[in-house]
């Protein structure tokens, strides 16, 4: 998720755009009006933006191809990626630049970005719904199979609060939590068998949660797990726990499980984020707390604390790597206090003391720091002023601060992966 913010002087935005390696702006998703690579800062083309009177941007998300930007006065402007409709524009070509997405007449508040679909949240709590459904991820039922307009999830009667979107799955918090889409079936199956798979993952129209008796605060999601944290501070997870990233030693969780407190210091979490296969959670205190899958080096430990439990081998092996056990929360304090985290597939960047770092896989570069090498602990992206960060599933951005004729603007960075 990105933010931009308009300079007050000039009345303009200054957007720059920096691009470690190879692919990333295959689909045009950094809206520099082109697919080239880039390897040095460059601005995009926000053109439309600048047309428009708002003041700042609310929120971006990025999914596996395509970004999308939320501005203060609740306006979508997308690029990249559309081959499923996911940039929500009433076809499915592909956009090099920025485009206001005209279909909407709601006010959008909030977005969540899977890899080839979009959710939508408007201010009234109501979702909408665009992209890919080739797994039921849209919430609108199985006979469509894809959709270039967005659709309103009719199913959700209550107002929600936060929505997420997974690989190939959707959650939304409204005081309960609703689940859709079909990404964790094939899991659940394996994992369950004989018994069948319950209805919430593999439903193909918003179902409720069972186990989640708490009002929840917000939802995050991984590409084959789920993440709920409640109104109290408590933290459940559910789905595959291939990699860890539920801290148990069970190798699928169909329903919620409370993660116990004392995996965190025994203190609330107040915000939790989910890459494809790790989790970060930060405490009431300010500590963050980091599990989950750590071959890359995405859970910013030089060591981690695994469950000693020799069963947890049997999961599997972890992709690209050698056999792993399940990671235990383990404190990074060089991100206590960070006043943001975005997480990424496999890298994430936080703001702490008002500078970024990153860390995690650098295979191309998209830990910002010019080489290839995984990055296992936080590091200072230097030359940055950070006001907002966020990550997508194939890139991630911060808006800088930077001064430029004694006046302060902004600066959008993307870091990028494939």
């Amino acid at each position: 998720m990105v933010t931009l913010v308009l300079d007050n002087v000039s009345g303009c935005y200054r957007v720059f755009l920096l691009v470690f390696f190879k692919g990333a702006n295959s689909y045009g998703q950094l809206g520099q009006g082109h697919v080239e690579d880039q390897s040095a800062p460059r601005l995009a083309d926000i053109t439309p933006l600048q047309n428009t009177a708002v003041r700042a941007v609310r929120a971006v998300s990025g999914g596996g191809g395509h970004s999308v930007v939320i501005t203060e006065n609740a306006e979508v402007f997308v690029c990249g990626q559309n081959h499923r409709g996911q940039l929500g524009l009433g076809h499915c070509v592909d956009i090099l630049t920025f485009q206001l997405c005209c279909s909407l007449s709601q006010r959008i508040t909030k977005v969540a970005c899977g890899w080839d679909f979009t959710l939508l949240l408007t201010d009234c709590g109501q979702v909408f719904a665009c992209g890919s459904n080739a797994f039921g991820q849209l919430g609108v039922g199985e006979t469509v199979k894809h959709s270039s307009e967005p659709l309103v999830v009719e199913s959700l009667k209550e107002s929600v609060v936060s929505v997420a979107a997974g690989l190939r799955h959707s959650l939304a918090a409204s005081g309960c939590v609703y689940q859709w889409g079909r990404g964790l079936c094939s899991h659940a199956k394996r994992a369950l068998s004989p018994h069948p798979v319950p209805s919430h993952l593999n439903s193909t129209v918003p179902s409720v949660v069972p186990g989640l008796d708490q009002k929840t605060h917000m939802v995050s999601a991984g590409s084959v797990h789920c993440v709920c944290l409640t109104g109290d501070g408590d933290v459940f997870l559910w789905g595959s726990n291939k990699h860890g990233q539920l801290a148990s030693t069970e190798p699928f969780l169909s329903s919620p499980s409370l993660m116990k407190r004392s995996l965190l210091g025994g203190e609330k979490v107040v915000h939790v984020w989910s890459g494809w296969t790790h989790i970060v959670a930060q405490t009431e205190t300010g500590r963050v707390f980091t599990w989950g899958r750590g071959d890359y080096g995405q859970l910013g430990q030089n060591k981690t604390s695994s469950i000693q439990n020799p069963e947890q081998e049997s999961v599997g092996p972890s992709a690209g790597g050698p056999n792993k056990k399940a990671f235990l929360p383990t404190e990074v304090k060089a991100l206590h206090g960070a006043a943001q985290i975005a997480c990424g597939s496999e890298h994430n960047l936080a703001i702490v003391g008002g500078s970024l770092l990153s860390w995690g896989w650098n295979e191309h570069g998209m830990c910002g720091d010019g080489s290839q090498t995984d990055v296992l602990q936080p590091q200072l992206v230097s030359g940055l002023k950070p006001l907002l960060i966020g990550c997508g599933a194939g890139h991630s951005m911060a808006v800088c601060a930077e001064m430029t004729d004694s006046r302060q603007n902004s600066a959008m960075i993307p870091l990028q992966r494939h």
